[in-house]
């Protein structure tokens, strides 16, 4: 296996300014991460489909401008995650339904990443239609953690997770709606994050204020993570919630000295069994801030209708957009996509009215915990990486989860009181995998999540342990 070594080795705030200076070229970067793919994609699986070619017609493009009108990325690859479109590439959402398909016009988050510089080489690996916490799906297969090829990276932006922690990516997007960008960056050992709604603009689909589902940025540090949310970050008019970009960057923001004074710490947020070792390991990290002055104390806001509300608003999404999928192409659905649209089309005016009212009832409350904390802290998952032929944690401390979802609530949670979220890692299990803590924030306090993880990562002690050559489980 080809070793990692120079310049994928490099963070991409560093590659960037190298990009700038002119010590390097979009080009000689395409090149190496060719290379590189080439050499490990085919043990994880993480980048099935591959656009070379019109990535180095962007760099030609990009090469003409003067180094100043190059963006924030200027000349840096991104790949993108395989349910947003990327114009003349196929995109399949993981679904045997779109598996020949070739879009005419990318995403708006595509069209601004470009606009910045980033140069589209590769879509990365997800489920059927982002469906299921673990990457798997019928046209390419699964995607394996590169800590332990046996094991699942998670989902749905496992693709994406898995190439950032195996030099096959500086940045990759990825999307959230129940834990979709922070569980496979707390498999995989890397940075994922939900921004706040609304933070980066989308093509609307199938409503124009569909609010549980966010794009996102992921990257292998908090820094690097921060300099693409700047990237992908700003209002447009095709996009009604999207919000113009703060007065401060996110990556100033990362590295202002802002330090939280006072925060929560929960294992479970009094909803979710939690494995034993990866409580342990994430309070430990807790314990770290502890240690440093900042006073952590056990407490939570009153999330105990996050599951109730969660279901049913989920499930409405689903059939809000994927109801003529079903009529049409219903033996080309995986069966949990099925069961998500059905449970939608069957629920009551009353029930969806219900739902929102929890919601809004948990959000208030929310807000009224951050009055007295500034940040809350929790393990970003309940388990570490499983084995990648369940489809799902059915299980967990000795609970069942009624349902392929459950398993997500530490992190759907903090999706329905509209916080910002990242996971970030903070320790690994006895067996070597890596577990990762969520940071979460006010709404729109994006700032605020960016400052902390980037203390809290020097902290620990755990920036460079990405990336690695994929490892076969042990004998």
């Amino acid at each position: 296996m080809a070793e990692i070594g120079g310049v994928l080795e490099t963070d991409a705030c560093a590659t960037v300014e190298r990009l700038r200076q002119g010590e390097v070229t979009p080009h000689a970067l395409l090149d190496a991460l060719e290379r590189r793919i080439a050499a490990v994609d085919g043990a994880v699986n993480a980048l099935p489909t591959l656009c070379f070619e019109r990535a180095r017609v962007h760099a030609d493009r990009l090469m003409q401008k003067p180094p100043a009108e190059r963006g924030l990325l200027a000349g840096l690859p991104v790949a993108i995650k395989d349910l947003n479109d990327v114009a003349g590439v196929r995109t399949t959402y993981g679904s045997p339904i779109f598996a020949d398909h070739v879009p005419a016009q990318s995403d708006l988050l595509v069209e601004r990443i470009e606009a910045e510089g980033g140069l589209i080489y590769a879509k990365s690996n997800t489920p059927e239609f982002g469906a299921g916490a673990n990457t798997f799906n019928e046209v390419f297969g699964a995607t394996r953690n590169p800590w332990n090829t046996a094991r699942s990276a998670a989902g749905s932006s496992g693709g994406a997770a898995v190439a950032l922690a195996t030099g096959m990516a500086w940045l990759a997007h990825g999307s959230d709606m129940g834990g979709s960008l922070r569980n496979p960056a707390s498999f995989c050992g890397i940075v994922g994050m939900r921004p706040s709604i609304g933070r980066v603009a989308r093509t609307p689909a199938a409503g124009v204020d569909r609010t549980l589902g966010v794009n996102g940025p992921m990257a292998r540090t908090v820094e690097d993570l921060a300099l693409f949310l700047d990237a992908m970050s700003g209002e447009h008019p095709a996009d009604p919630l999207s919000l113009p970009k703060p007065p401060q960057s996110f990556l100033s923001a990362a590295r202002s000295p802002w330090r939280p004074r006072r925060v929560a710490w929960s294992a479970d947020l009094g909803i979710t069994p939690v494995d034993p070792e990866v409580a342990a390991v994430t309070r430990q990290a807790a314990e770290s801030l502890a240690a440093a002055g900042v006073a952590v104390e056990e407490a939570h806001p009153d999330l105990s209708e996050a599951h109730d509300s969660f279901q049913v608003l989920r499930a409405v999404d689903f059939a809000i957009s994927k109801v003529d999928l079903l009529r049409r192409h219903r033996d080309l659905l995986k069966p949990e996509v099925v069961w998500n649209i059905e449970k939608g089309l069957a629920l009551s005016v009353e029930e969806i009215a219900r739902a929102e009212a929890q919601r809004l009832a948990m959000t208030k409350r929310t807000l009224a915990f951050f009055e007295t904390y500034d940040l809350l802290l929790t393990p970003a998952t309940i388990v570490a990486a499983f084995p990648v032929e369940e489809r799902y944690v059915a299980s967990c401390a000795g609970r069942t989860f009624g349902n392929y979802v459950e398993w997500l609530a530490i992190a759907y949670a903090i999706t329905l009181v509209c916080c910002p979220a990242l996971s970030l890692p903070c320790g690994f299990t006895a067996e070597g995998l890596p577990v990762g803590l969520q940071v979460v924030a006010p709404p729109r306090a994006d700032g605020r999540v960016l400052a902390a993880a980037r203390w809290i990562e020097e902290l620990l002690g755990l920036r460079g342990t990405t990336p690695i050559d994929p490892r076969s489980p042990r004998a």
